[in-house]
C-alpha cells in the first residue's frame, strides 16, 4: 500500500459535495482538486454550481476555471493535469480531496483509463449537432455496438465524442487502466429522493437570484449558442429563456429543477456500479471512514 492517501468524494448534483470536501479539508489540512467538466471553465461559475471564494473557507481549490470556454477540453487533457496537481500535493505533504460529479473525470483520474487521443472533428459535430440522442444513439450503435452498449445514451456530449472516435479510428478502442499508485478512500454523500429534490429546487432558486441569465448573456457574446448548449441543460434551458421557448423565470426554475433531478438520477445510477464507494448522509459518518 503506497504512503500517497487520496479522498475521492462523489455524489449527485446539489447533495452537498462541496461543503463534505471543504470541511474535510480543514479538519485535516487538505486541498480540494475538482472533478467538474464544467467548472474546469472560465466564466461559468453560476450555472456549474462552482464555490464561491467565500464559500472555501480559506481551503485551496485546483482545477477550477482554468480553460477558456472557446476551447475544446477532453477527459484526456483532465487526466494529465489532475495527476499532476496529485503529485505536488503529496510532494508538500497535503492530503488531496477528489471532488466532483462527474464520474468519468474521477476516472480518468484515479483508474488511469487510458483515453485515445483522437482531435475534435469540427466538420463532424457541426454535422452531428442538430441531432436527437436517440438519432445520435442509432449512427453510434452501427459503428460501434460495444461502445454503444456502455455509453451514456441519453448524453449527447458522450455520444457525439464516441462517433468522433469511431470515426478516426473505426471502433473506440477498450479502454485500459493505469491505477494510481495511492491508498484511495471512496466516500459518496446520499440524500432521500425528496431532501434532495427539495435541495436540488433551492439550488435552482440561487442560481437565478444570482444572475444564471446574465451570466448566460456574456457567454453569448463570446461563444456560439451551441457551444453553450453543450455545457449542460442549465445554460441550454437559460438560451430557451432568452429566445422566448420558456417564457417566465418561474416556468425556467421549473425546467431546470426537473432536469437537473433527471440528471441527478443517471449520476447516481453511473456511480452506483463502483463497489468501492462507501455511501454517508453527513461528514459525521464519512470521518468514521476517514479515521
Amino acid at each position: 500500500m503506497s504512503n500517497n492517501k487520496l479522498i475521492v468524494i462523489v455524489g449527485p448534483t446539489a447533495s452537498g459535495k462541496s461543503a463534505l470536501a471543504i470541511g474535510i479539508a480543514r479538519r485535516f489540512g487538505g486541498e480540494i482538486i475538482s472533478a467538474d467538466s464544467r467548472q474546469i471553465y472560465k466564466g461559468l461559475e453560476i450555472g456549474s454550481g462552482k464555490v464561491t471564494k467565500k464559500e472555501t473557507l480559506g481551503v485551496s481549490h485546483h482545477l477550477l476555471g482554468i480553460i477558456s470556454p472557446k476551447s475544446t477540453f477532453t477527459a484526456s487533457q483532465y487526466q494529465k493535469i489532475a495527476r499532476l496537481e496529485l503529485k505536488k500535493m503529496w510532494d508538500k505533504g497535503k492530503l488531496p480531496i477528489l471532488v466532483g460529479g462527474t464520474g468519468f473525470y474521477i476516472r480518468a483520474a484515479v483508474d488511469g483509463i487510458v483515453i485515445p487521443e483522437v482531435k475534435p472533428n469540427i466538420r463532424l459535430r457541426k454535422k452531428l449537432e442538430d441531432k436527437s440522442v436517440l438519432e445520435l444513439s442509432v449512427i453510434l450503435k452501427k459503428k460501434d455496438l460495444r461502445r454503444w452498449k456502455e455509453i451514456d445514451r441519453r448524453n449527447p456530449r458522450r455520444l457525439i465524442r464516441s462517433i468522433e472516435i469511431a470515426e478516426s479510428l473505426g471502433k473506440v478502442p477498450k479502454l485500459e487502466s493505469n491505477p494510481l499508485k495511492a491508498d484511495v478512500l471512496f466516500i459518496g454523500i446520499t440524500k432521500n429522493k425528496s431532501v434532495l429534490g427539495k435541495l436540488i429546487k433551492r439550488r435552482v432558486r440561487k442560481m437565478i437570484e444570482k444572475g444564471l441569465v446574465g451570466e448566460t448573456q456574456a457567454l453569448i457574446k463570446k461563444i456560439p449558442d451551441r457551444k453553450i448548449r453543450e455545457f449542460g441543460f442549465e445554460y441550454a434551458d437559460t438560451l430557451d429563456f432568452l429566445e422566448g421557448k420558456i417564457r417566465t423565470k418561474k416556468e425556467l426554475i421549473k425546467k431546470i429543477t426537473g432536469d437537473s433531478l433527471k440528471y441527478a438520477k443517471r449520476q447516481m445510477t453511473w456511480f452506483e456500479k463502483d463497489k468501492r464507494i462507501h455511501w454517508v448522509k453527513n461528514e459525521r459518518e464519512a470521518l468514521r471512514f476517514i479515521k
